[in-house]
């Protein structure tokens, strides 16, 4: 479902070209959640934009549905999904004339859009603000109604970029709630986060990323047996403090 296949970006910095992306591979399937983790400057939010077509790797590729993102860009955005907690919503319009209008962006007949609105509403419990302006709505109600835009279209695959940030526990209990659901309706989901907890929560396989390099990759039974630690966060203190070593070690595929 989704391929990523040895992508590698530079960038230039004055007269020095910073490697940010070095190799990266890896593959998630049908109902299965990816954890893309790392610290800031990890590579990740460079890898996801190669992911969508938008910004083209120097080396490799990333493919969706047998759609190459740097060739055939438009039909992977047909093919996916992208939740990120700084896609803001439309301030001027409700919450069901904005889910329309991206429903007839994605080329959906008034009846599919209408069909599509009341299913997601029902999922996401948007039923009490529906019909409200956007510009109104809490943090909470603006991130649910992202999440049903990213989902209008029915795509195969959903990348989710930091999806509970600035959410509370119940707000966050909703992303949980949605990701379980799209499991279950057989999506292939990146998952990209900070927070290390939610991830293992969630998450099938990690890919942990550290200054461009995938270091680890693996379920979380194959990262404990690698690494010796219990669970996501002394994995991560562990890359930090012995980065040089991680480093010139290379990657270490555990799939």
């Amino acid at each position: 479902m989704i391929s990523i296949h040895h992508l590698s970006k530079s960038f230039q910095s004055g007269r020095e070209a910073i490697l940010a992306v070095d190799d990266v591979s890896f593959d998630v399937r049908p109902s299965e959640v990816y954890g893309l983790l790392g610290p800031n400057g990890a590579g990740k939010t460079t890898v996801m934009r190669m992911i969508l077509g938008l910004l083209k790797p120097d080396d490799g590729f990333a493919e969706i549905n047998g759609h190459r993102s740097d060739q055939q860009p438009d039909e992977v955005k047909r093919q996916v999904g992208f939740v990120s907690a700084s896609a803001g919503v439309y301030q001027w319009l409700t919450g069901r004339e904005m889910l329309a209008f991206f429903g007839e962006i994605y080329g959906l007949s008034q009846q599919e859009i209408e069909s599509r609105v009341d299913e997601l509403s029902e999922l996401l419990h948007l039923g009490q603000f529906l019909n409200q302006g956007c510009a109104t709505l809490s943090t909470g109600q603006k991130q649910r109604l992202s999440l049903a835009r990213a989902l209008i279209h029915d795509p195969p695959v959903m990348i989710l970029d930091e999806p509970t940030l600035g959410l509370d526990v119940v707000g966050s209990q909703v992303i949980f709630n949605y990701i379980e659901n799209l499991k279950n309706r057989n999506k292939a989901i990146i998952l990209c986060t900070h927070r290390l907890e939610q991830a293992q929560r969630v998450c099938s396989r990690f890919g942990l990323m550290y200054l461009g390099k995938q270091v680890l990759q693996g379920t979380m039974g194959e990262l404990r047996s690698q690494t010796g630690r219990e669970d996501l966060v002394e994995i991560f203190v562990d890359l930090l403090e012995n980065r040089s070593e991680s480093l010139t070690a290379g990657i270490v595929n555990l799939q």
